[in-house]
């Protein structure tokens, strides 16, 4: 990994955060997306100091929001010549529907729509980079959910619970669609399910969400056990070439059968085209 840029979203905390240190150790140059300047520097310095890697470098954006993704792919152009491995991490859960400044359902924007307007918008810099491998973050949660094309925001039946289910399907079938259209390009595309993971991630619902994510955290694993897959997916030479799977426990295994729906893909695809601004 010496010679080779790991850009990863979400990585100043949990899982994320977790994924960075791991990386790090293996000796790749790491371009850590955040949103808070003050703790990107806190975690850039921890990460220097625990690997001895000092090849991390910080990039902000609030992913939320379609304009400061754009203009994070533009400085990252405009610095950056290569693009061995994205990890779209960064997600969240929301206890009642909010709206982005886009006027978008903020578990929508954030958790599936900033994946695939990022990953699109970094296409030209993956595929000019041999080899290169893209792996998004979902969950198990994904299994609860059938894609709602007719209503993806949950203007109907709201729940925090739902939402975050259905864009986590969205990921995976998402990850799927990209391996299908960039066959033959040297890009790989993957997703993973980290495993029920101790992050602070449960602390976005509401009240009920909050107590049962906290009667829960004693069942749950460590933010770097939850981090090796994600890890081995950016490191290992053993999924060089493999695409569109979806891995736990570093095995690739079947996810829903909802998830493998192309039709439902390919509609997603162009409902997701017509949500996002590609500069």
């Amino acid at each position: 990994m010496e010679n080779k840029t790991c850009l990863i979203t979400g990585a100043t905390s949990g899982i994320g955060k977790a994924t960075a240190l791991g990386i790090a150790e293996h000796g790749a140059q790491l371009l850590l997306v955040a949103r808070n300047p003050e703790k990107g520097e806190r975690v850039r310095s921890e990460i220097i100091t625990k690997t001895g890697n000092k090849k991390i470098e910080l990039l902000y954006a609030d992913l939320s929001s379609q304009r400061q993704i754009n203009a994070l792919a533009e400085t990252i152009y405009k610095n950056y010549s290569q693009i061995d491995i994205l990890i779209n991490n960064a997600g969240g859960v929301w206890g009642k529907r909010e709206l982005t400044e886009d006027g978008i359902e903020k578990t929508w924007a954030v958790n599936h729509l900033a994946y695939f307007l990022f990953t699109r918008l970094m296409e030209k810099l993956l595929k000019s980079t041999p080899n290169s491998r893209v792996i998004n973050v979902s969950s198990d949660l994904h299994e609860r959910s059938k894609l709602r094309l007719d209503d993806p925001q949950f203007n109907k039946g709201y729940s925090a619970l739902n939402a975050y289910g259905h864009s986590k399907l969205a990921n995976i079938m998402i990850t799927y669609e990209f391996a299908r259209r960039w066959k033959g390009s040297g890009v790989t595309v993957n997703c993973v399910h980290p495993g029920g993971v101790a992050t602070k991630i449960g602390y976005g619902g509401n009240w009920f969400i909050k107590l049962g994510w906290w009667l829960m955290l004693p069942t749950l694993i460590s933010e770097e056990e939850g981090a090796k897959t994600t890890i081995y997916l950016a490191t290992s030479t053993e999924v060089a070439g493999i695409s569109g799977k979806y891995f736990v426990k570093q095995k690739a295994i079947k996810s829903s059968p909802e998830s493998y729906d192309e039709k439902k893909a390919n509609a997603l695809w162009e409902l997701s085209e017509q949500m996002v601004e590609l500069a």
